[in-house]
């Protein structure tokens, strides 16, 4: 590992750790420490009072061919897997100046030694509150950094197309808006701790494939060589949106290209998308890194198309690949500084140059404030789907068996998200704690079903905690607890689900807890006394369930993917050719994913998008629409109708017209949210703005972006299927004209 800077750094790096954050972009340098950079007599690049380009123009101009092409690719192989000296590393070039580039995992904590384990994001989706993202982003940036790195690969932002995904855990889930909203905050806060972001995976790197080994590769659907083959609207509807508020809002340093091909062109050799849409309409200014091991899969076309940089060595970046393409006139040196003048300019930006090496010290992280963090998210993940009463647990309950192999046992899922945890609390420890020395607490792992009825029998409460296992490199085989291999067809029998029958036979009062990394059947669920989706709750799960459990705190969360209710209702289901293909996937949903396909179906799913229960209940009331600077202003009053505090999430919703003939548009799709924390019978007014971009659509006929004419519904409420208030629109010209309803 990277040595330990002394005790100086110590002394400036805690004054850092104490300080707030706020949005920063990477744009103010670290000052700590002296400037790694060298003498500006001699190295005028190193003057920091010049702005990024110059600098990055006079360091370039100083460069051999073979030092630039040097910094085009990572130099240590092993290290995705030991993480040492870094998860990545680009050697840097000493007699020039320029320091080694280490880069590190990722959306759920660093993958180096012990972190703090997150819960996986897909939790944090579930929470809807982007403060508590840039909370989770600040966090892992800052371990990131104490260990000595400069720059984090996250976060994810892709959008689950389907439940199947083996990194459905690693998302926001299924909604543009919502991952948009979580990701620019997440990123917000790492780079806030002056560590470089890495948004991915740019794009459309939904799914693994089927029959694979993880976190490798998959051989029939494999995201290694699959095509994703969608439509231009798609892509802008759904899929970019994420990508494009980390470039324009969040102003995020780095972008990672996918393994996947889309319509036949690798992603990161992709010239639509790594230089039309990225750079020429967004204007990203930072660097592309590839993903780990053979996602570039050319030298000239990628080079030329727009990534910087191969990980986690140079396959098709080697310096001979690089120098032959260069002689034989394939790519121009004047490509070459352009790939590695992006480099230099970020970094110089970041302020890279300027400091001192960030410490790889352990000694230096508050470990007690991360697990703390990691609690709170866990807590406002959690989406509590079904209580008859049992929850919360109070002084009536004097006998409590919980059930299950997950309430002892840390879910790793392995991957870019294998995060040793600084500790772990089960389940169990934690209800045991909190239930005191009053209560008898029985734990069965639920091997043997017959036991566990017995002991569920016996007790007040039976909790049973079940789970999926989703993992990188390969796909669910079914949305059941317990799946199959791809090849073996239906199971005639499921542990898990018998386990269900047998406990909730036996105790009447039984709650099931589910730790996945995404949506599921419930076929179960009507038996149910209880019914709560914790995720994979990270460190930190077993004691957030205690405190959700006994009513310390309020489930926070609302389903970020909506649970089916059959397989077959699923916008890919019984088509080989959408998912999982061969060697294309077609796309031919379009933006009908999530939600917006029940809708467009008239389907009713399990539980819907946005749905989570609270220990009391809201109304919501008083919608008013105004017209505020150019935007349309949605108010309404969220009230606590019940007898004790909790939170709930307000959502707005908009439905828009068919805007041409054959464009098809969802019944409403997210477009504003608001989480809110009320007493027991307060009001609170929220608001949410709506400006031309939500009620915009993209006109394939015309390559853009457009409003069409004609009447749009706001819908509020508190999930995409629980919406009581309604307004509406009219939009002729360029003009708004507020009414009652559509007519």
């Amino acid at each position: 590992m990277r040595s330990v800077i002394r005790s100086v750094w110590v002394v400036a790096l805690l004054t850092v750790v104490g300080c707030g954050g706020g949005t920063d972009h990477g744009t103010s340098p670290l000052t700590l420490g002296a400037s790694r950079c060298g003498n500006v007599a001699e190295r005028p690049w190193c003057d920091a009072r010049l702005d990024p380009a110059e600098r990055t123009r006079l360091l370039l101009a100083a460069m051999t061919l073979s030092q630039k092409i040097d910094l085009m690719a990572g130099d240590h192989f092993l290290g995705v897997a030991t993480s040492d000296p870094a998860t990545g590393t680009v050697n840097g070039i000493p007699e020039l100046g320029i320091p080694p580039l280490y880069m590190s995992d990722g959306p759920a904590g660093t993958r180096e030694g012990i972190s703090t384990a997150f819960p996986a994001p897909i939790a944090l989706g579930a929470s809807f509150n982007p403060e508590l993202a840039y909370d989770m982003g600040k966090v892992i940036g800052r371990e990131v950094r104490l260990k000595g790195n400069d720059l984090v690969h996250g976060p994810t932002v892709d959008i689950m197309r389907t439940g199947l995904a083996g990194r459905t855990f690693e998302t926001y889930g299924e909604d543009p808006y919502l991952a948009t909203r979580l990701g620019v905050r997440w990123i917000d806060g790492a780079q806030s701790e002056h560590v470089i972001g890495n948004v991915k995976h740019y794009l459309l790197n939904n799914q693994e494939g089927q029959v694979g080994a993880p976190p490798l590769l998959s051989l029939i659907g494999g995201r290694h060589l699959i095509s994703a083959m969608v439509d231009e609207r798609t892509l802008r509807e759904i899929y970019l949106p994420p990508f494009e508020a980390a470039v324009k809002e969040a102003g995020v340093g780095s972008v990672m290209c996918a393994y996947n091909l889309i319509n036949l062109q690798p992603a990161c050799s992709h010239r639509h998308l790594l230089q039309g849409v990225l750079r020429d309409e967004w204007g990203f200014d930072g660097f592309v890194v590839s993903d780990y091991l053979l996602a570039v899969k050319d030298t000239v076309m990628s080079i030329n198309n727009g990534n910087e940089i191969e990980m986690p060595v140079g396959f098709f970046y080697q310096p001979a690949e690089i120098q032959l393409a260069v002689a034989t006139g394939l790519v121009s040196e004047a490509t070459i500084d352009v790939r590695v003048g992006n480099i230099l300019r970020t970094l110089f930006r970041f302020g890279f140059f300027d400091r001192a090496d960030f410490p790889s010290d352990d000694g230096l992280i508050d470990y007690p404030a991360g697990d703390l963090a990691a609690r709170r998210v866990a807590e406002e993940g959690m989406v509590l789907l079904k209580n008859n009463g049992v929850l919360p647990l109070n002084s009536a309950t004097r006998s409590i068996a919980i059930i299950g192999k997950p309430a002892t046992t840390y879910h790793n899922v392995g991957g870019s998200a294998a995060v040793t945890p600084w500790r772990y609390t089960s389940a169990v420890d934690a209800i045991t704690a909190r239930a005191g020395s009053n209560v008898t607490v029985t734990y069965d792992d639920g091997s043997q079903p017959a036991r566990a009825a017995a002991r569920a029998a016996a007790a007040d409460v039976a909790l049973v905690f079940v789970g999926d296992n989703a993992k990188e490199g390969t796909d669910k085989t079914c949305l059941a607890l317990d799946c199959p291999p791809f090849w073996m067809g239906p199971l005639l029998s499921s542990p898990q689900k018998n386990l269900i029958e047998a406990v909730v036979s036996a105790n009447p009062h039984t709650v099931v807890l589910l730790e996945l990394g995404g949506p599921i059947l419930t076929p179960w669920r009507d038996r149910l006394a209880g019914l709560l989706t914790t995720w994979y709750g990270g460190q930190a799960t077993g004691s957030a369930v205690a405190l959700v459990l006994f009513g310390d705190t309020d489930p926070g969360g609302r389903l970020p993917v909506t649970f089916p209710d059959a397989e077959s209702q699923t916008p890919t289901a019984g088509n080989f050719l959408q998912y999982p293909g061969q060697l294309v996937a077609q796309y031919s949903e379009g933006v009908f994913i999530g939600y917006r396909w029940y809708d467009h179906q008239g389907i009713a799913p399990a539980y819907p998008f946005g749905f989570g229960l609270s220990y009391t209940t809201f109304a919501a009331s008083d919608l008013t629409l105004n017209l505020v600077d150019g935007r349309v202003r949605a108010t309404w009053q969220i009230t606590n109708t019940g007898t004790r505090a909790g939170s709930t999430v307000g959502q707005v919703y908009l439905g828009k017209p068919m805007p041409e003939p054959g464009v098809e548009q969802p019944p409403s799709a997210l477009n504003g949210f608001r989480k809110v924390t009320l007493a027991a019978g307060a009001s609170q007014t929220v608001s949410v703005d709506l400006d031309d971009a939500a009620f915009a659509y993209w006109s394939e006929s015309q390559n853009g972006w457009r409003v069409a004419d004609g009447c749009y519904t706001i819908r509020v409420g508190f999930s995409s299927r629980d919406l009581p208030l309604t307004a509406a629109l009219e939009r002729n010209g360029t003009g708004w004209r507020i009414q009652p309803a559509c007519r």
